[in-house]
């Protein structure tokens, strides 16, 4: 170490009410390794050229931990350490190989974090996630030593003594963000993601949460392996609170047998504080409808079957398809129109539905085949395909193929299991053979889906689409599917059949509009 004290009588480490500044070896200097910033510098390159052109401005502010021989940056620097060092090994240029230090006594482990995030923080560098993590490791850092770990209030008391002011609230957040979301949103905490979504996040999960166990869905470990299964299946750089909440919405609809309108009114009410609605209020099946009054056909029919000509169905009724021309996504929450089953009921005993009643309506039938075709589509990775439509047709459509990324996400089984549920839609859906007119307004322009149909090159849609031999639809599919999946599957083609021979022998009745 090379060592020029600018005060006089003053050694490195040692102790002074003034700073003292010295030349250090590049080669003892190391960077902070509890650096609140993760990301790299934007700035490195401008930073380097810089630095090569006119030598270091500033110099390092570094300190020594008791018992070492070398040192570390001790508040901002870590980029600029390592351009010197890349500079050196570049170059052998001796300018980059003495570094002028401030050098700063050492206190304790917490001080050199908040320094580094700090400073950072007042460049604006640091994620929502760099500063959650930042945040727990210096809670870890105050309390070693202590018998108890640092509360959340204790930790904001302290941080607003050492001028990092931090709400109770807003460090209740990162803690979730650490402890909860990063080992299930990796991909979307990275980036970049903040506070807003961590929040809507936080708020979904506890509602969801207390659905579950209200409703006595299954245990709270059960839960918790239902949306770690979910967090992650969405996780990705570009990740959509939309899609998890979907998937929650279904899965919860389908253990507690209620609809999936049911759970996202329920959601809304608990994630904006509003007072839950009664769940033994008996849910029609066109609530929307101004009687509100069930469908006696259906109710008759339902009622008329016993058990054993039914296979039970592990889901619910699905909303309704159709007034006023237009129909929501089928996760969107707050859904006008909705077919619900009641709750009292489904409690005292289990809905048994397998075929649909014989004289069930076209209604009726396509918002059950879209809710079927929903469920499959959130279960193997196509949720955002599938679309209601409304008073016409089938119920629902996909509006495009599968993802091409999928290839590279799935192995060889998962593909052909995506692929063939996808086939299974589009059979259920007509896609192929449906009047051009009528889905064409469902189908974005960028489709490669509209396109094929448009060109009528069938050509586009297999290469788009991987089509397997239909010899192995048993073994790639029938086999893999659980238990739920399969039910829905089966449903699914039963309601498909049913809807059919409801719109016979006229034709025109399915694809007209009502």
């Amino acid at each position: 170490m090379t060592g020029t004290a600018a005060q006089p009588g003053t050694r490195p480490g040692q102790d002074s009410d003034r700073l003292e500044l010295v030349l250090l070896d590049v080669s003892r200097i190391h960077p902070y390794e509890h650096n609140p910033r993760r990301a790299p510098n934007a700035e490195y390159e401008r930073i380097k050229a810089s630095i090569r052109a006119d030598g270091l401005g500033q110099p390092l502010v570094v300190t020594q931990r008791p018992g070492e021989a070398d040192y570390i940056v001790h508040a901002g620097g870590n980029t600029r350490l390592r351009v010197l060092k890349e500079l050196f090994e570049e170059t052998g240029d001796r300018r980059f190989a003495e570094v002028p230090c401030v050098m700063k006594p050492w206190t304790r482990e917490a001080d050199v974090l908040l320094a580094h995030l700090k400073e950072n923080d007042l460049r604006g560098e640091l994620t929502f996630l760099d500063k959650a993590l930042a945040v727990a490791d210096a809670r870890r850092f105050f309390a070693d030593g202590t018998e108890e770990p640092l509360t959340q209030a204790g930790l904001a008391e302290v941080l607003q003594r050492h001028g990092y002011g931090l709400s109770q609230g807003l460090i209740s957040q990162m803690a979730y963000a650490v402890e909860r979301l990063v080992p299930l949103l990796p991909q979307a905490l990275q980036g970049g993601i903040g506070r807003p979504q961590v929040a809507k996040i936080r708020a979904l999960d506890r509602a969801a949460r207390a659905i579950w166990l209200d409703r006595g869905v299954d245990t709270e470990a059960e839960y918790d392996q239902a949306f770690e299964a979910l967090c992650r299946r969405y996780d990705s750089p570009d990740w959509d609170i939309a899609s998890l909440r979907r998937a929650l919405e279904a899965e919860i609809a389908e253990r507690a047998d209620i609809s999936i309108h049911a759970v996202s009114l329920e959601i809304d009410a608990r994630m904006s504080g509003r007072q839950v609605e009664s769940r033994t209020r008996p849910m029609t099946f066109d609530d929307g409808e101004p009687d509100g009054k069930v469908d006696q056909r259906e109710r008759d029919s339902t009622d008329s079957k016993k058990p054993s000509q039914t296979v039970r169905e592990s889901a619910s009724v699905p909303p309704s398809d159709g007034m006023n021309g237009t129909l929501p996504e089928p996760s969107t929450s707050g859904h006008p129109l909705v077919e619900r089953v009641a709750d009292a009921e489904e409690e005292a005993s289990p809905v048994v539905i397998s075929s649909p009643p014989p004289r069930a309506d076209l209604k009726s039938l396509r918002a059950r085949l879209w809710t079927l075709a929903s469920r499959l589509a959130q279960r193997n990775g196509l949720s955002d395909l599938v679309q209601p439509i409304s008073g016409r047709g089938l119920g629902f459509v996909l509006h495009d193929v599968p993802d091409p990324a999928l290839v590279d996400q799935h192995d060889e089984d998962a593909l052909a299991q995506v692929s063939m549920v996808w086939w299974y839609l589009a059979a259920c859906a007509e896609l192929t053979v449906a009047p051009l007119d009528a889905l064409l307004p469902a189908l974005p322009e960028e489709s490669v889906l509209r396109r094929a149909l448009v060109d009528q090159d069938a050509g586009l849609l297999f290469a788009s689409v991987w089509t397997l031999d239909p010899g192995h639809m048993g073994y790639r599919l029938w086999r893999r599917l659980d238990d739920r999946d399969w039910q829905d599957l089966l449903a699914l083609m039963d309601t498909y059949r049913a809807l059919r021979r409801t719109a016979a022998p006229d034709d025109k009745a399915l694809w007209s509009r009502g």
